[in-house]
């Protein structure tokens, strides 16, 4: 009897052993992030195009051996989206067009710190201060127009100008677009409220004529449907690009005027994700010199890693408005800026 005894005693800490090793192993390979001794993918919400992003996103995989699977969308979509799936959302990392986007998410505590090392790899002012997300390209405000039909004397020296009405029904604008509410979000936390809606109404005034985007605006100028138009400048190097004849161009106001407003794509990662360093990995790799060589080249956006060159006759972001606008801010105040457009009448 008492051999049998003893007999089972070490069986059953034989098993206990067995038992131990397996769960620290298990643990080992939950903790592990995705791509590091894991087969799991990672999952990217991208607000970006998929003609932009998704090569990148390949050599990212080829790279690392981490796959990566994406769902494309609206950036102001793909935020409400993760807001609405909260803790549950599938989402690792999001790459969003807009910094209104992000700031949305991190105001309600979506997105997680990132390293000091990654958001450190752009200029102050070009990720968010808490360190919620970082900068990957950056876009500035300009007022495009059509040289045939405008002179260099008759160009705005600040946005704030527009209100005059010599401007009267000769300035477009894109109010449902995500950068010029992001814009607009920015006003409001250098001006107020009153003052923002006071523009916003003074251009509702002079019947700025109404269009969906930055592209349809600056095919609008180049036709001369429209003598000028708020946008970010990449749109109308684009045209030029494809048509050196079309006879509109970029006046960059003044640095320091809010008109000329840097506004970034950037990306976090989800509070949520349970592969944060797999996360990180990415948005590292898209801020590493060959991924911002080809942010610079297929986008004509500026890039933000400070060794990769801006393109061709773009002036230096040195002193431009993201040295003062707090992107972080943008977000948290989206939604008032939407309903403050909507009850200007600058919609049309």
């Amino acid at each position: 009897m008492r051999t049998l005894k003893l007999l089972l005693a070490l069986l059953l800490a034989m098993a206990a052993i067995t038992t131990s090793c397996g769960d620290s192993s298990a643990d080992e390979s939950a903790e592990g992030p995705a791509g590091a001794g894991s087969d799991e993918p990672i999952t990217v919400y991208s607000g970006r195009s998929e003609d932009l992003v998704q090569p990148l996103l390949d050599d990212f995989t080829d790279t690392t051996g981490i796959e990566v699977e994406v769902r494309y969308g609206d950036s102001a979509e793909l935020a409400l989206l993760i807001q609405t799936e909260g803790d549950s959302s599938p989402a690792d990392v999001f790459i969003s067009q807009s910094p209104g986007a992000l700031g949305l998410l991190a105001g309600e505590g979506r997105l997680a710190t990132l390293d000091p090392a990654l958001t450190g790899l752009v200029d102050a002012g070009f990720s968010a201060s808490d360190g919620t997300w970082v900068g990957i390209t950056g876009r500035v405000r300009v007022v495009v127009y059509n040289s045939e039909l405008v002179g260099e004397a008759d160009l705005p020296q600040s946005v704030l100008d527009l209100t005059d009405p010599r401007y009267a029904e000769q300035v477009a604008v894109a109010p449902t677009n995500g950068s010029f509410q992001d814009f607009v979000t920015a006003m409001r936390s250098e001006l107020g409220d009153d003052a923002t809606l006071e523009w916003l109404e003074g251009m509702a005034a002079n019947n700025s004529p109404n269009y969906p985007g930055n592209s349809p605006i600056v095919e609008a100028v180049g036709r001369g449907e429209v003598p000028m138009g708020l946008v970010n400048h990449y749109y109308n190097l684009r045209a030029l690009e494809a048509d050196p004849s079309v006879p509109s161009a970029n006046h960059f106001l003044p640095a320091d005027d809010l008109g000329s407003l840097v506004i970034v794509t950037g990306g976090g990662v989800l509070a949520s994700s349970d592969h944060a360093a797999a996360g990180s990995s990415l948005l590292e790799y898209l801020l590493g010199e060959e991924a911002q060589t080809t942010f610079s080249a297929e986008t004509q956006e500026y890039p933000m890693l400070a060794v990769v060159a801006a393109p061709d006759g773009l002036p230096s972001l040195e002193g431009y408005a993201a040295d003062t606008i707090e992107y972080d801010l943008l977000g948290d105040g989206l939604r008032g800026t939407i309903d403050l457009i909507s009850n200007s009448g600058i919609e049309q």
